[in-house]
């Protein structure tokens, strides 16, 4: 029986009260303070004030705790609007903006199928808008969104945990590196690149993101047109 469908054990009267929800929450939190490296049934245990085998009959394993915080995340992401486009575009949306919250969501976004309630909910909420469109043109429609949105998030999660760690964002990445470019380029060996980096729009992250969404959905548009 999957950990959704398995009852918590009867709740005892002690000075910490367990529940899934709580355990799910304390691991939550570990996380978004310490990545997902700070997360384990002995972390959390001690978060809680527990032993770790009070854990076990809420959760057997690491990755069913895993699997419950991401269902947890997917609650805060919600599709709304009355078609396919407003739709799809929230679920992007707002699936980026969960992973700003928790960043470590952006490490588990893309493996294995989500079917925890609230990852149904909102994949409930995204096939409603679209149903009038053909299957064989939905599925790939919003795998293709899917993947956008993870290729995007995960990118922008790398760079800012690279910044941290470095201390050097990217104005001053391009800085440091804007002497070399200009030699590179001085040599004309690099016409094409030269004229993007000169001329071409200088977007911030929010810019990009929905630049490329607008790109992605313009083509899915074009798709149910034919």
């Amino acid at each position: 029986m999957v950990v959704w469908e398995r009852p918590e054990p009867q709740e005892r009267p002690t000075p910490a009260p367990l529940s899934r929800d709580r355990i799910v929450r304390a691991a939550m939190g570990l996380a978004d303070a310490d990545g997902l490296e700070a997360v384990s049934l002995r972390k959390v245990a001690a978060a809680l004030g527990v032993g770790p085998m009070r854990l076990y009959g809420y959760i057997d394993t690491k990755d069913e705790l895993l699997d419950l915080m991401v269902d947890a995340v997917y609650a805060e992401i919600r599709p709304e609007g009355d078609d396919w486009r407003a739709a799809l575009r929230s679920v992007a949306e707002t699936t980026r903006a969960a992973a700003h919250r928790h960043e470590w969501f952006a490490d588990l976004l893309g493996g294995r199928a989500q079917l925890g309630p609230n990852s149904l909910a909102a994949g409930e909420a995204v096939a409603s808008a679209m149903g009038g469109v053909e299957l064989d043109t939905v599925v790939p429609a919003i795998s293709a969104v899917n993947a956008y949105v993870i290729g995007a998030v995960r990118r922008e999660v790398t760079e800012r945990r690279t910044e941290r760690a470095t201390g050097v964002d990217q104005k001053q990445y391009q800085a440091a590196f804007g002497p070399y470019l200009r030699r590179v380029f001085a040599t004309g060996r690099f016409p094409a690149v030269a004229r993007f980096v000169h001329d071409g729009p200088h977007l911030d992250a929010d810019q990009t993101f929905r630049a490329g969404l607008d790109f992605l959905l313009d083509g899915i548009a074009a798709r149910l047109s034919d």
